[in-house]
This record gives C-alpha cells, sequence and structure tokens, in this order.
C-alpha cells in the first residue's frame, strides 16, 4: 500500500521568473511569470522609487518529497530589486528528494538584495538546492541563507535524511565564489566541533566590494548570540555564523547589513516590513 500511494502522491512544480529595469529614477518590475504556486506579492517602494521589494511566496507553506521550485530574476542596467520572504521555508520529511533551482542575473550597474528569511529542513527531509548568480560588470550584490536542521523549538534533531546545497557566483563569467555542501541527518558532523558542534543552525552572508578594517572591527564586534566572523576576499566580503536559534542568526545577519549596505551600497537600511507580522 505504501508503495502505491507514493505512486500518486502529488507533486508541485512551480516557477516564477522576475525580471526588473530602471526608468529615470524609478525600478519597475517589467516581467513576471509563474507556474504552480509561486507568487509576489505587489511591488513596495518603502525607501523610495529606486528600490523595487518584491516579496516571494509560496502559498503551500512547506516543500514536500518530489517538488521542484524554480525561480529566475534578471535586474537590469542600473536597476535595483531587493527580494526577501514573508516566513520560513519549510522542507518536510519526505521519502524523495524535493529541489529548489534559484538563477539571478544582475547586469551592470544593478544592485540586487538577496534576504530571504530562514529555511527550516525537517528531520528525514531530501533538500536539494542549488544557487548560480551572474554578475555583469560593476553589478553589486547582497546576499545570504539561514539554514535550521531540524526543529530545535521542538527538540527534533536533524537524524535522518540529507541537506545538500551548491552556490556559484560569476562575474562577467569568471567564478568568483562556488561552495558545495551536503549534511547526512545523525551524521557526527553535526556535534563535532570541527563541524556544526551541536549548533542546528548556521547562515551565510556575501557581499560585492570591499571595506575598510575599521568597519571590519566594528562589524566583528557587534554583540550578538551567535559564533560567527566575517572575511575580505578579493571583492567579496564572506559571513558565516553557527547558532543555536534561526532568530539569532538573523539578527546577526541584520546588524550586519545595517553595517555594511550605507559603505558597499550607499544607501541606509530600511527593514522590509514583512519581518515584523
Amino acid at each position: 500500500m505504501t508503495a502505491l500511494t507514493s505512486l500518486f502522491t502529488p507533486h508541485w512544480h512551480a516557477e516564477l521568473e522576475l525580471g526588473y529595469a530602471r526608468f529615470g529614477e524609478t525600478t519597475r518590475p517589467v516581467y513576471r511569470r509563474h507556474s504552480g504556486p509561486l507568487r509576489v506579492q505587489k511591488h513596495l517602494y518603502a525607501e523610495g522609487p529606486e528600490v523595487c521589494q518584491h516579496i516571494i511566496v509560496h502559498p503551500p507553506g512547506g516543500i514536500a518529497g518530489g517538488d521542484r521550485l524554480d525561480i529566475s530574476a534578471t535586474v537590469g542596467a542600473d536597476a535595483w530589486a531587493q527580494l526577501t520572504s514573508p516566513g520560513a521555508a519549510k522542507w518536510y520529511r519526505a521519502a524523495a528528494p524535493a529541489f529548489q533551482q534559484l538563477a539571478l542575473h544582475v547586469e551592470a550597474g544593478a544592485t540586487l538584495e538577496w534576504l530571504p528569511q530562514e529555511t527550516i529542513v525537517y528531520s528525514a527531509a531530501q533538500a536539494e538546492l542549488s544557487t548560480a548568480i551572474e554578475l555583469e560588470g560593476d553589478a553589486r550584490l547582497f546576499y545570504w541563507d539561514m539554514v535550521a536542521l531540524g526543529r530545535p523549538a521542538a527538540s527534533e534533531r536533524f537524524d535522518a535524511g540529507h541537506f545538500q546545497a551548491q552556490l556559484d557566483i560569476r562575474r562577467d563569467g569568471e567564478l568568483l565564489w562556488h561552495e558545495c555542501q551536503r549534511v547526512i541527518g545523525g551524521d557526527s558532523l553535526l556535534d563535532s566541533p570541527i563541524g556544526f558542534d551541536g549548533q542546528p543552525v548556521f547562515a551565510t552572508l556575501i557581499a560585492t566590494g570591499e571595506i575598510d578594517a575599521g568597519l571590519m572591527e566594528r562589524c566583528r564586534e557587534l554583540p550578538n548570540r551567535v559564533r560567527g566572523d566575517l572575511t575580505q576576499l578579493p571583492g567579496l566580503i564572506v559571513g558565516r555564523c553557527l547558532a543555536r536559534e534561526a532568530l539569532h542568526a538573523r539578527a546577526w545577519l541584520i546588524e550586519l547589513w545595517r553595517l555594511l549596505r550605507p559603505e558597499l551600497l550607499g544607501r541606509e537600511v530600511v527593514p522590509p516590513r514583512i519581518w515584523s507580522t
């Protein structure tokens, strides 16, 4: 019966394509196509017409085995798009893998801020994510992601299944950043002091540009409840942290954003209102 049931379990294949362009002083959405349960809410201008904010919504609220999400966005020359989400993405326990593919293209003079809320990977989920970011010329990027393995608030450890992710960032075809990770549920790496050290949440921040030693020190001295640090690489700032709770990781990322955004992007932070609801 179990085998027969799995054959008829419905799977969602959802696609979302977005495009943005600059008209005078305003960034406008110029292309939007969706298929399946992926949408964006009405575009917002919380900090004026230059920055177009969109909230990506996945109405089912969770990703089950066999589901596939494909999201792509192109930010045209000199435009500025800020993309976030209304809440955590949940990857449910499943007998088969589920997939997310993200493709982001930022043209010369443009800026993309990719600022989703956390990804929660339930124990026994099989989550496989792939992200490819293409930058042209002097395009700017501010990117983060947060992943919670298991559900600490429910005392659920990530003791089965797997989480797999790949991230590639290129500028004019040249690879700037490449990483692959695969975490197996119940692996000793989860508790090892050279691995996750018993912390179920990890986060990554990557921003284009360079900062001076003074600002780097201010970022490193931020009061926080995570184990994290920043590194300056040629043309990239990379931040990593481990945390007991997703809220702690998110607070750390937001405070780094407050400090880094004025220097790297030339604008003060205006947090999306959806984060407070």
